[in-house]
This record gives C-alpha cells, structure tokens and sequence, in this order.
C-alpha cells in the first residue's frame, strides 16, 4: 500500500438489506472512524493500484461496533458482490498532533534503543544498545504496548513487550526512524 493512504477500518459483515456494513474500526475511539466522510475502498490493501475512491453516506455504532452505508451500495447483493474491503484515508486528512503526540503507524517501523548502565563496570559507564524495531501496538487498557522484535544488528533475537509510556519512552525521532527507552536489555 502506499504511503500517501493509512487504513482506518475494515468491512467484518453484512448490515441489513440496505447497503449497509459492519465495520471494524482502527481509530481511537472507535466511532472517529465515521469523521472521515471522503475515503478510498480496497478488496487488496497491498495492491496500491487498487485503491477507489469512496464516500460514507452515514454510519452509527450498533452495539460494540460500527455500521456504514457507502455511497454506490444500494442493496446487500451489492455489498455482496464486492465483498470484504478495507478503508483508508489520506494521511494528509488525519487531524494535526500536539508536540511530542504519535500516531501507530508513524511508530512502526522505528528503531528501539535503550541507553543503560552497566552496574558491574566501576565507571558506570552509558552503554547504548539496540532491542529491534517497533513491529505493531497492543492497546491493554491502561495503556499502549510497543511489540518490539528483533532486527538485523539487535542485541538478541527477544521480542520485547515495552509499555508506551513517558518514564519509558524517553525521545522518538522519527526523521533518524529511532526511539529511545529506559528498558534493562536483560528484560
């Protein structure tokens, strides 16, 4: 998929005879999802070619999720035919952060280094060490998790659960494609 589109959500059913669909949202909250009236559609996320435009005609929460009508879906059989897709908006529509605020996906992908000292060594030297890249989030409740996987030139080959929070995450630089993090390596 290109970089120019980030993926909000996915169709996961059918919604009565109208057209509608039930969506699995991936904005926080949840229903941030219906802010986004002009998007694109896709059966093939991986497949940047493929992407449509699209536009959400209404949507409200139904139960624990979502529902949408898009425009072009007048019936089930329709909805049927394209089946499952999932649905993006252009990164430049995404609402502008507060310093030192994140989006996931701006998270994926960085370096993790965590910066320690070594308690055998008399001069308490700072030893910089690298645990791998961010592979993906973990929403827990009380707060994010960063997945941390080993990558090439990692200290070992752990993945690494890290709490996204600030006593751990002490700076992330995303034009190096790095974050440091206060996290004993042994862990």
């Amino acid at each position: 998929m290109s970089d120019e589109y980030l993926i909000i959500g996915h169709t996961c059913g059918i919604y009565g005879l109208k057209g509608w669909v039930k969506v699995k949202s991936f904005t926080e909250p949840d229903n941030n999802f219906l802010a986004y009236k002009e998007c694109f559609i896709s059966v093939d996320k991986s497949d940047s070619k493929s992407w449509q435009p699209a536009k959400i005609e209404n949507g409200k929460t139904h139960g624990k999720g979502l529902v949408a009508k898009f425009a072009g879906f007048e019936d089930r059989t329709a909805v049927e035919k394209f089946g499952k897709f999932f649905i993006a908006v252009k990164l430049s529509e995404l609402p502008e952060l507060e310093e030192e605020e994140f989006y996931w996906h701006q998270l994926e992908g960085l370096d993790v280094w965590t910066v320690y000292s070594d308690q055998a060594d008399s001069e308490n030297k700072q030893n910089k060490v690298l645990l791998g890249k961010v592979h993906h989030l973990l929403e827990t409740g009380s707060n994010d998790v960063l997945v941390v996987q080993a990558s090439e030139g990692s200290l070992d080959d752990k993945e690494r659960l890290l709490p996204y929070r600030p006593e751990v995450v002490l700076s992330v630089d995303l034009e190096s494609a790095s974050m440091e993090v206060d996290w004993d390596p042994e862990f």
